[in-house]
């Protein structure tokens, strides 16, 4: 059984079909004016309009397209009430008209359960769908520490911790931008980061898993402002935001004794993160190309829902 799946998050277009066992991701970054931090809603959508065949044709000419038995779409970033973005409109609509024009149910999804499921397939830990686990969702718009339980064969996320201004994603690309890089600047800080062996970094406040990163933007203009090299003032921000991360982690594997810890998002690609919390937290991470925005999770989610839609109609 093929599923395909459908994301039109802030920062990539992404079509990817899952069979169960593997499957192929098509995805773009839709692309920013140099010298800005990102896209209008509006400017974002029709961006995902124009990219969506170009996407879909990869799929195509991979034979991936053949037999579909389900379609998804993210259609809102999280699974909660009141959460919406005008982008996954895009998504949801193409989605939508495909499964009715196939003949096939639609399933749709938050952009957090796609991240949380290609995490756990990238990480070789399907398992994980259902079972309890702590997730932290770290992308450009969100920095979340999840309690993360199934529902069905999909999962229900609960916000337990996490920043209360600023997200580490924000953090990074406006550090990024102080510094001549092009946005979205994650991989890049991360390559110039990687330059410094400086361990320093801001200790910020974490209690009760919550922490506050506004104050790190005076942080690295102030180094700047003074003339540290910019090797050692990416490697500052990073180390602040893995320490934080870490010590938030620390405190919830204490409340919630023996559950995994999994990292999913954008974020969660950087080395220099990737590092401190599998060396001190044992954390899971996806592999990096399943990190940043993809529509594999997606899909590998219709896979689970239409799955479960046949166990349900076989015991009628």
């Amino acid at each position: 059984m093929r599923a395909l799946g459908l994301d039109t998050s802030n920062y990539t277009t992404s079509a990817a079909v899952f069979d169960g066992k593997g499957g192929l991701n098509a995805g773009r970054l839709l692309e920013v004016p140099s010298g800005r931090l990102g896209l209008r809603q509006s400017e974002a959508l029709f961006q995902h309009v124009k990219a969506l065949p170009a996407r879909m044709e990869e799929l195509y000419a991979a034979g991936w397209l053949e037999k579909l038995e389900a379609v998804a779409a993210s259609t809102r970033p999280r699974a909660v009430e009141g959460s919406y973005m005008p982008c996954f409109l895009a998504g949801e609509s193409l989605g939508r008209s495909l499964a009715q024009t196939l003949g096939v149910p639609f399933f749709s999804v938050s952009h957090q359960q796609g991240h949380l499921a290609a995490a756990v397939w990238s990480a070789g830990r399907t398992d994980l769908l259902d079972r309890p686990f702590l997730a932290w969702h770290l992308s450009g718009g969100t920095t979340e520490l999840l309690y993360v339980e199934p529902e069905g064969a999909n999962v229900r996320a609960e916000r337990i911790g996490g920043t209360t201004d600023i997200s580490a994603g924000q953090l990074i690309d406006r550090t990024g931008m102080l510094l001549g890089l092009d946005f979205p600047a994650g991989k890049a800080l991360d390559a110039l980061a990687g330059q410094s062996d400086s361990e320093e970094h801001f200790r910020v406040k974490v209690r009760e898993l919550e922490f506050s990163l506004s104050g790190m933007e005076n942080q690295v203009k102030g180094m700047a402002e003074k003339g540290e090299r910019a090797e050692n003032i990416a490697r500052y921000a990073l180390n602040t935001v893995a320490d934080a991360v870490c010590r938030a982690t620390r405190e919830a594997q204490e409340k919630y004794p023996g559950l995994p810890v999994l990292c999913s998002g954008g974020v969660a690609s950087n080395s220099r993160l990737r590092q401190v919390l599998a060396e001190a937290c044992g954390a899971l991470f996806a592999q990096p190309r399943y990190s940043t925005d993809n529509a594999m999770g997606v899909a590998i989610m219709a896979h689970r829902l239409m799955g479960q839609r046949k166990g349900e109609r076989s015991h009628e």
